[in-house]
């Protein structure tokens, strides 16, 4: 066996690879290399079976131990796969009338949790649907995205109902905003799916391990998921 990059065969164990193998070094070049390695085909159901793991509070790393594959090539595909997720919202078509709309703001982190960022989020409360969405930080610009990111119909007719955070006001129309406390139950349903956000993508659990490293992979993640859940109520 010599190393596949100079040919040298002065090298030394070092490790193994996900699959157990031994993994060598070159003492020459400093190549990393396994004996006959053989590049496994991931099928096109292991590829689904995955594309339903990432919607669940699974770690990559965790999805690698089950399924048996590397982690470089799990985080090439992730890539490649939120790369190409919309990042506009596909929302039920609503008739002008009265309209009812619950909005919040989600705390989360990138790469530590100096690096704050937000995921702003409208719930239409008949249909459940998620209407709206922005992730950012927590300021009037973040509120102002929010509402911009609204059908039109609903900037003209929805009632909206938020807690008493000062960025609403002034970016939501004062005749039809409504700031209330949880005790109200105004905004139960979007408390609701805030839980089932930080349940079901693992980057919004508060005490995780598999935290986001990458801003664009975090935040597609998260429209990944939003993707899925409206796709699921209609």
């Amino acid at each position: 066996m010599v190393c596949p990059k100079c040919g040298s065969s002065n090298y030394i164990k070092n490790g193994t690879v996900h699959n157990k193998k031994p993994k060598m070094m070159c003492k020459d070049c400093g190549r990393q290399f396994v004996k006959e390695r053989i590049k496994a085909e991931i099928t096109e159901e292991k590829r689904k079976l995955i594309d339903k793991l990432l919607l669940e509070e699974v770690p990559l790393a965790g999805i690698c131990r089950v399924l048996g594959i590397s982690e470089s090539w799990l985080q090439r595909y992730v890539n490649e796969k939120y790369a190409q997720t919309p990042k506009k919202l596909k929302v039920t078509e609503r008739k002008k009338g009265k309209l009812v709309v619950q909005m919040d703001e989600l705390w989360s982190f990138v790469d530590n949790k100096g690096n704050k960022l937000w995921v702003w989020v409208a719930l239409d409360v008949p249909t459940r649907q998620i209407i709206g969405l922005h992730i950012g930080d927590r300021s009037r610009e973040g509120a102002k995205a929010l509402w911009d990111s609204l059908p039109p119909v609903y900037r003209q007719c929805a009632v909206c109902y938020t807690d008493f955070w000062e960025a609403y006001v002034g970016v939501i129309p004062a005749k039809r905003h409504r700031a209330v406390g949880k005790e109200t139950g105004k905004t139960n349903y979007i408390e609701r799916l805030n839980a089932t956000l930080r349940q079901r993508i693992s980057r919004l659990v508060r005490k995780t391990l598999s935290f986001s490293k990458k801003l664009d992979n975090h935040i597609a993640a998260i429209w990944y998921f939003i993707h899925y859940y409206n796709l699921s109520l209609s």
